[in-house]
């Protein structure tokens, strides 16, 4: 019975990031960004579970994968989907439930390609998913940006704009060319052949994991004095740690 609890709340995490596409089509983003957080802890559980259980199998590892191309890979394409268009619109299109904006929304995407460029994330996320799943030497660390972590980064987005919005930021978040840039940014990152480390503890003993344990109180303490727009310093930190102990020798 033990066997199917990990795949079970693997489950859940595509239930997760099913919800959140409904979401994020509607473009409540909020919502949709809240069922992506509550997806990754759920495929951050089912891992742990599978390790304590003892009962990692191939089926997990491929169930696993695809629903963190939902959640994680999906999800992602379709907020930059919105925010390009929202770029183009001039604002957040708080309502898309009237017969008039969705008039405007489908006209606008029949002569408007642009907003389809947001799924590049999608396309490169399954491409880095499939490629984890047949790469042996990513087992302890990673070779690439996790999806998990792409999709905290772009959901961060209209989180920023919705909490911390200013004329100044969203001039910025809204500006087609820095969504551009984040979309391949993003792509790059995902399939780069920079190693970063992971968050799995063998031991709990501060020598054996001072990088995580770093990095864990550097976000807590990020979070707590920045909240959403520290999500993509998180994201920066993570990246730079991972290079400086490459240097050093320490990921693993």
């Amino acid at each position: 019975m033990k066997q199917y609890i990990p795949n079970l709340i693997t489950l859940l995490n595509l239930f997760c990031g099913s919800v959140a596409v409904v979401f994020a089509v509607l473009n409540q983003l909020e919502l949709a960004a809240f069922f992506v957080f509550l997806g990754i802890v759920f495929d951050f559980i089912d891992g742990l579970a599978a390790r304590l259980l003892n009962v990692r199998s191939e089926l997990g590892l491929q169930l696993d994968s695809l629903a963190d191309m939902v959640t994680s890979g999906l999800v992602p394409g379709i907020v930059m989907f919105q925010l390009l268009g929202m770029s183009m619109s001039g604002g957040w299109n708080v309502d898309l439930s009237s017969q008039a904006a969705n008039d405007t929304f489908w006209v606008g995407l029949k002569v408007a390609p642009l907003p389809f460029f947001g799924f590049l994330i999608t396309m490169a996320s399954a491409y880095r998913l499939a490629n984890y799943n047949v790469d042996e030497n990513q087992v302890s660390s990673f070779i690439g940006l996790p999806t998990p972590a792409n999709a905290l980064m772009i959901l961060s987005l209209p989180l920023i704009l919705l909490y911390h919005g200013n004329d100044f930021l969203s001039e910025i978040i809204l500006n087609q060319w820095f969504l551009i840039g984040v979309t391949l940014l993003s792509a790059y990152l995902l399939n780069s052949r920079i190693a970063l480390f992971a968050l799995k503890f063998n031991t709990w003993n501060f020598k054996d994991n001072s990088q995580r344990y770093i990095f864990i109180i550097v976000s807590l303490v990020l979070l707590m004095t920045m909240k959403f727009l520290a999500v993509p310093a998180i994201i920066a930190f993570y990246i730079l740690s991972s290079l400086v102990g490459n240097i050093g020798g320490k990921t693993s």
